[in-house]
């Protein structure tokens, strides 16, 4: 029986992991590559050098099971983990739960940042400090990754240039204003900073933007540049890897409370947040050690896991990037201006996809409004409050609870809080004010945008 005598559990710092988990070597079948758009051959280390450090590059081909974590991370890391995982009873008391069906939660808005994101951004300055480069560029929705990597790179003296989805500069102006007091440049994309901003704002000058956009844009800087990399907060191994310091903490704290999750939950928008919780427990399913299940939960708004296509595509909307094998509902998709900016990405992680086309994890699609409820709810029995895009998984879990609690079932729940909402306001104003509408992606909207993917390979 777990444990009743705690509410949350907080490692000792000595139990930071001092490894990442690299779930590579452990997924089901043979891994599709990153193709090159020219040749459509196998992307190889020397593709992808003009944009990030060897270190990174290794890591993202890497087939150790384990990469250990540099002493220099550890030393910022030790700033704010390990986090918190917390067992949601107010929670379970406003849904009228009766202990058969337990929620956890794992807090990671305790970070300078107030996200997950510095996991991966710490590391990321890192490498590229000590292999000599100047300056970052990158890419950010919500304004999460962009104020998590400005942070590091203040921590590690480089200089920082992020394109901020419009919607978001426009929606979220003090996720700006902290990036700027940690030392970074901030535009909003399309931006007339980079040819691709400026040949978007050419074919549509009211354009609120996407990942996709600001990707091409900061990927154009870097490229251009000798002393410049690139950053990715999201999508690549490298990102998933450095995040399951989550994962890995909650499983000793799981032990701690005497209790096994029956479902991991998290929202997904590139996947790294998700990954990082999931992947450590995905470990021991995928060696037969144990039993659960996984859902990845995203907006209607972007529905790329339960409505999008399995195919090769770009990252970003220009076409720069190597084709991934992902599901993505094409890279030119913009995305309805939802609050949620963090999941408005037209594709994912390929590990992560491919774990969902293997029929591993589950995939569920959520409306704002319904979102926003269960945002409001937790945050009055728990007192966190949830940004838009973990909110997601809020709702999930409490539907998770509710379902069982119809049928009579034990289940316990486990989700990543993967940051605060404090800088998202406006959209709990809206909600709160009845301002706040479900939107819903189009099916001919969505064919349009599928109807851009780039050719796909053919078979050997």
């Amino acid at each position: 029986m777990p444990r009743d005598d705690v509410t949350k559990i907080v490692l000792d710092e000595s139990e930071i992991p001092t490894a990442w988990y690299n779930i590579l070597p452990d997924l089901p079948g043979e891994p599709l590559p990153p193709l090159h758009p020219g040749t459509m051959e196998p992307v190889g280390p020397a593709d992808l050098a003009p944009l990030f450090p060897e270190s990174l590059i290794m890591q993202e081909v890497s087939t150790d099971r384990w990469i250990d974590i540099p002493g220099p991370v550890l030393d910022v890391y030790r700033l704010w983990r390990p986090s918190p995982l917390y067992r949601a009873r107010r929670l379970e008391q406003s849904l009228g739960l009766a202990g058969k069906q337990r929620i956890y939660y794992k807090w990671e808005g305790v970070s300078p940042a107030g996200s997950h994101k510095p996991n991966t951004a710490v590391p990321q300055a890192y490498y590229n400090k000590e292999a000599g480069i100047r300056r970052l560029t990158t890419e950010t929705g919500a304004g999460q990754w962009g104020s998590a990597l400005s942070m590091a790179c203040a921590m590690f003296d480089l200089e920082c240039e992020v394109f901020m989805v419009k919607v978001s500069f426009d929606q979220k102006p003090y996720r700006r204003v902290l990036m700027r007091t940690w030392g970074a440049t901030v535009h909003a994309s399309p931006s007339k900073e980079t040819q691709a901003g400026r040949n978007i704002l050419e074919a549509s000058p009211d354009s609120t933007g996407s990942l996709g956009i600001a990707i091409s844009e900061a990927v154009e800087i870097a490229a251009q540049n000798d002393d410049t990399s690139y950053a990715l907060g999201s999508v690549l191994n490298h990102v998933c890897t450095h995040q399951t310091v989550i994962g890995l903490e909650a499983k000793k704290q799981m032990e701690a409370f005497e209790d096994k999750p029956d479902v991991v939950i998290g929202c997904v928008g590139g996947g790294s947040n998700y990954a990082g919780m999931s992947y450590p427990f995905a470990m021991d399913v995928l060696n037969d050690n144990a039993q659960m299940r996984f859902l990845a939960v995203e907006p209607e708004a972007c529905p790329t896991l339960t409505r999008g296509t399995y195919a090769y595509d770009f990252g970003d909307t220009a076409g720069t990037t190597p084709l991934m094998p992902m599901y993505t509902l094409g890279h030119d998709f913009v995305p309805a201006p939802v609050h949620a900016g963090g999941l408005r990405y037209h594709g994912d992680a390929p590990s992560l996809c491919g774990l969902v086309k293997a029929g591993m994890y589950e995939a569920k699609a959520y409306a704002q409004v319904p979102v926003f409820e269960a945002a409001v709810q937790f945050a009055r029995a728990e007192g966190f409050l949830p940004g838009p895009e973990p909110a997601h998984a809020v709702r999930a879990a409490m539907d998770e609870a509710l379902a069982a609690r119809e049928a009579d079932e034990e289940r316990v729940i486990l989700f990543n809080l993967c940051g605060h909402g404090h800088f998202d306001m406006s959209a709990y104003d809206a909600h709160l004010s009845g301002k706040l509408g479900d939107v819903a992606l189009a099916e001919e909207e969505l064919q349009a945008a599928l109807a851009n993917l780039p050719p796909q390979p053919q078979p050997a």
